[in-house]
């Protein structure tokens, strides 16, 4: 996992010299960009994780697919957010979660379920440690519709961040790319319903 942790912050980086980013007035730790790229980089590591459990626990090539996508770009994706953090000489986890979201915009989390205290509160949509259990232990059909259910409520649960980065970050490669989660995650929870619903399974409450 460290391989692999600094291979993302050295693709990240360098991706991130190639746009400019981290030159000059590097944000703060406590603010949107850093926040949201810390955050961030928390959720889609167990999007992820559940994503990379379908080559050996699904027969399904549509899910086995669009696993294989989500591994994908949320893997490129965090390490864009974890190599713009270490060109701002801020560490990549820690802090309070979503406190980013908070402040002078007015914006209100604790109607998302965000914790009020450290970092270790669940982000909207993640799954519980029972519910990663649970995941680890299916195969066949029922892990489909399992994946299926936590990964529509997991991308749900970054729509809010996403979008409220893509509006109020103040590097602008980074509210692109927020832009961008935003509405790639919005047409995959389409699809992903559309799935679930073939496959005979009804999603979890919306977080």
């Amino acid at each position: 996992m460290t391989v692999i942790a600094l291979g993302l912050v050295v693709l990240g980086g360098g991706l991130a010299v190639a746009l400019g980013i981290g030159r000059d007035d590097p944000p703060s730790t406590d603010s949107v960009d850093a926040g949201f790229a810390r955050d961030m980089s928390a959720h889609h590591l167990q999007g992820v994780e559940m994503a990379n459990l379908a080559a050996d626990r699904s027969q399904d090539p549509e899910v086995r697919q669009l696993a294989f996508d989500i591994s994908s770009t949320q893997t490129n994706q965090v390490g864009r957010m974890q190599g713009w953090l270490t060109l701002w000489g801020l560490s990549v986890s820690g802090g309070q979660s979503m406190a980013w979201m908070n402040g002078a915009s007015g914006h209100d989390m604790s109607s998302m379920g965000a914790g009020s205290g450290v970092a270790d509160s669940l982000m909207p949509g993640m799954a519980t440690e029972d519910e990663m259990a649970e995941l680890r232990g299916l195969t066949g059909s029922a892990f489909d519709v399992q994946f299926l259910r936590l990964m529509i409520r997991h991308h749900q649960g970054a729509k809010d961040m996403a979008e409220y980065a893509a509006a109020n970050a103040a590097q602008p490669a980074l509210a692109t790319l927020a832009r961008t989660m935003a509405e790639t995650q919005t047409a995959e929870v389409e699809t992903m319903t559309d799935m679930l619903a073939a496959r005979g399974g009804t999603p979890l409450p919306a977080p």
